[in-house]
Order: structure tokens, then C-alpha cells, then sequence
């Protein structure tokens, strides 16, 4: 193995510069840019050491691909995946994905979607494999940075590897739904796993003017916080699938696999108040409306879905936080 881990820095680094490449080409795909500020933090972080093992679909299941094979061409496998613009499966049980490491590109656009400042505090919900806490600490500072996980191991794993790679943010074992109130308050909000609404407590522990970025159905919402029960923003663009949040509020909806995606992100929205039939009634008649015209509005004790605006007749209430 000594000659493969000679070379291995060096093909590392050569990673990365693709993976930034890879990323940029995508997010531009979307129309977007991606900030030098966020490119720097690919090009930088390196995030190998965040997926020391991951899976990739075989015919009979899941393989496991990790650094330490005995098997050079296996590692370089391992080594070539890590840097490739996907989602990676980090932790699978009986068959399940429990966990995965997000797809770079989308992760540009959340992390360009908040629209972070310097000094701005940020709570991440899902710690995941910890890279896109990394990406985070190398933009702000890792003492503005928490993340927080339901699981103890995806928690300690997290942290082992954010130290790994330099950095030390809060890692903290919580219900993601009830957020972290002895380190707020937040200026900034991030959910890397999908919720059926927005749960109040992560509103009452920012900051006014705050952003809170989840996922909700199959998209992006980005809401601005004016004050403890009340914000208000419309969803991103782009597609999104997350694994569910788990905990007091983890009972994300499942949409239809079969059919347009833009009618299952409609579906994923409304599909707990109209039957499917008048789902694809009123898609159809609003000449399938892109995610950009959805918007979710929290005020006191209710929070509601709606179409181009808050209060117009499409509205759709949401699910008790």
C-alpha cells in the first residue's frame, strides 16, 4: 500500500480541482454561479476523510467501497467516488439508507441560498458525514457553527471527521425538530434532511431577519424569519431528496415515484388535503407550475403551503409541527 499512499495527496488534490470543476458546471447548468467564496471551500475541504467508507448499488445490493481495501484498484475507486458530483450512501441497515453524504453541486446552491456573512451563526440540521459542516467552518469560523444529529454514531462519526480535517464546530446529539436553544440564537437555519413543515422552535431560536433553508416535498424552501412564530418564503428552483428527519417532527411525506416531477413535488405539498385527482386538476389547469411559484407561510400556531401567493385561493395547510 506505501507507493498508493505516496501518490495519494497529489491525486487528492487533483480530486478536488475536478470535483470544483464538476460543481461549477452544474450549479451554471441551473443558471446560477457559484461564489469564490464557496469554491475556495471545495477546492479546500477535502472531503475523502468525510466518507472514509461509503456504498454504491450492486446486483445483489450494496457494495462497500472504503480507504483502508487491501485491493489498490478498489481504493482508487473508494478515492475517484468521493470526488465525483453525487450522493454518496454512508450508512445502510437491513437494506435501508439511514444516511448519505449530499451531491456537491447541491449542496452549492443551499450553501449560496443562505446567503451566509461574516459572523453569521448557523445551526445545521442532520450532521451527516460532517463535510458540509467543513464547508461551513471554512467560510465563517467553526465557533459559528453547530450541527446536530438524533444519532449518537452519525454524531461521534461526524466529529471525528470534521477533527480530522481541522475543524471543531458544536456536534451535538439532539432531536433535530427541537433545534439547539443553548447555542442560539441563529442567524441562519439548514436542514439537511426533509420535514413535513417548518417546526416552531427553530424559528423561535433565530435571530429577526434570519433565513431558514429545508427541505419540504421534493424541493427548497427558503424562509425569512421576522420574528418567533412567524416567516414566510417561497422554494427554490431546483429538485431535492433527502432522507426524513427523524425525531418528534420526522414524518416527511413520500411522493409519488411514478410521473412528472414537478406534479410529485405538488403532490408531496397538498397530497395530505386533496385527493390526487384534484391535485392534477389544478397542476394541469396552472399550466404545471414550477416550484418557484409555491411558496409556505407560518404565522402563530398554523403554517400553510400555497401557489404564487399567501393569501390567494390555492392554499394547503401544513402538517402540525
Amino acid at each position: 500500500m506505501g507507493e498508493w499512499w505516496d501518490e495519494f495527496a497529489e491525486a487528492g488534490a487533483r480530486a478536488r480541482r475536478a470535483l470544483v470543476r464538476e460543481v461549477v458546471r452544474e450549479v451554471e447548468a441551473d443558471g446560477e454561479t457559484v461564489d469564490a467564496v464557496w469554491r475556495d471551500a471545495f477546492a479546500e475541504v477535502p472531503r475523502h476523510l468525510f466518507v472514509p467508507y461509503y456504498y454504491v448499488p450492486g446486483p445483489g445490493g450494496y457494495e462497500r467501497l472504503w480507504s483502508g481495501d487491501p485491493e489498490r484498484e478498489r481504493r482508487d475507486r473508494w478515492l475517484s467516488g468521493a470526488y465525483e458530483d453525487t450522493a454518496l450512501a454512508t450508512r445502510v441497515r437491513d437494506g435501508e439508507l439511514l444516511s448519505s453524504a449530499s451531491q456537491p453541486s447541491l449542496m452549492a446552491l443551499m450553501l449560496q441560498a443562505l446567503d451566509v456573512r461574516d459572523g453569521d451563526d448557523v445551526l445545521e440540521i442532520g450532521a451527516g458525514t460532517g463535510y458540509h459542516a467543513a464547508l461551513l467552518c471554512h467560510r465563517l469560523g467553526e465557533e459559528h457553527v453547530t450541527t446536530l444529529d438524533l444519532d449518537e454514531e452519525i454524531v461521534e462519526s461526524a466529529r471525528t471527521h470534521l477533527a480530522a480535517a481541522g475543524y471543531r464546530p458544536a456536534v451535538i446529539v439532539g432531536d433535530g425538530a427541537r433545534g439547539c436553544a443553548e447555542r442560539a440564537p441563529y442567524d441562519r437555519v439548514v436542514a439537511t434532511c426533509a420535514v413535513p413543515s417548518v417546526p416552531y422552535p427553530w424559528l423561535a431560536q433565530c435571530r429577526p431577519g434570519a433565513l431558514v433553508l429545508a427541505p419540504l416535498s421534493t424541493g427548497l424552501l427558503l424562509l425569512r424569519v421576522r420574528d418567533a412564530t412567524h416567516a414566510e418564503g417561497r422554494f427554490l428552483a431546483t429538485s431535492a431528496y433527502f432522507v426524513a428527519l427523524r425525531g418528534a417532527a420526522g414524518r416527511a411525506p413520500h411522493p409519488e415515484p411514478a410521473g412528472d416531477e414537478r406534479f410529485r413535488f405538488l403532490w408531496g405539498l397538498v397530497g395530505g388535503t386533496l385527493d390526487r385527482r384534484e391535485a392534477l386538476s389544478l397542476w394541469l389547469r396552472e399550466r404545471r407550475p414550477e416550484r418557484e411559484r409555491f411558496g409556505v407561510t407560518v404565522s402563530g400556531d398554523r403554517q400553510w403551503s400555497w401557489l404564487d401567493d399567501p393569501g390567494g385561493p390555492y392554499a394547503w395547510p401544513l402538517p402540525d409541527a
